[in-house]
């Protein structure tokens, strides 16, 4: 009955990363369909904060200016079938220009209203658009 066994924890640092125009950044990596939030796995020996920042420099070109906790996430994972998410989920302050590197094969600029028509990974959809929405109101 324990089918739990088989299922994989991934731990990912990941960025909800804003404009003041109130639209969020979103990557799709290469290869992949769906839209998520930028960020990656963290490596053993790793803090979220150090990986988070790793990431960003990988994938985004430059490290983020601030970051702020905004809690922990699971979800299903958006491509390893079989995998569950756990996400520690920042907002991101990114000063420097912003280009897609490493896997990353895009990046869009969205309103929250305007994500919602995109192929999203489950913790995007589920977790930060709703958190997005909340921030944007405030």
């Amino acid at each position: 009955m324990s089918h739990h066994r088989n299922t994989q924890t991934l731990h990912i640092a990941a960025a909800l990363i804003t404009d003041e125009n109130g639209r969020l950044l979103l990557v799709r990596k290469r290869d992949t369909q769906a839209f998520m939030q930028a960020g990656g796995k963290i490596e053993a020996g790793e803090t979220p904060v150090a990986a988070l920042a790793r990431e960003l420099r990988e994938e985004l070109g430059g490290a983020p200016s601030s970051l702020e906790p905004l809690g922990e996430f699971t979800a299903p994972a958006a491509n390893e079938p079989g995998h569950v998410v756990a996400a520690h989920l920042f907002r991101a302050t990114m000063t420097h220009p912003i280009q897609a590197a490493a896997e990353i094969e895009e990046i869009v600029w969205v309103t929250p209203t305007m994500a919602a028509e995109l192929p999203l990974a489950p913790l995007t959809r589920d977790q930060v658009l709703p958190l997005a929405l909340e921030a944007l109101q405030d």
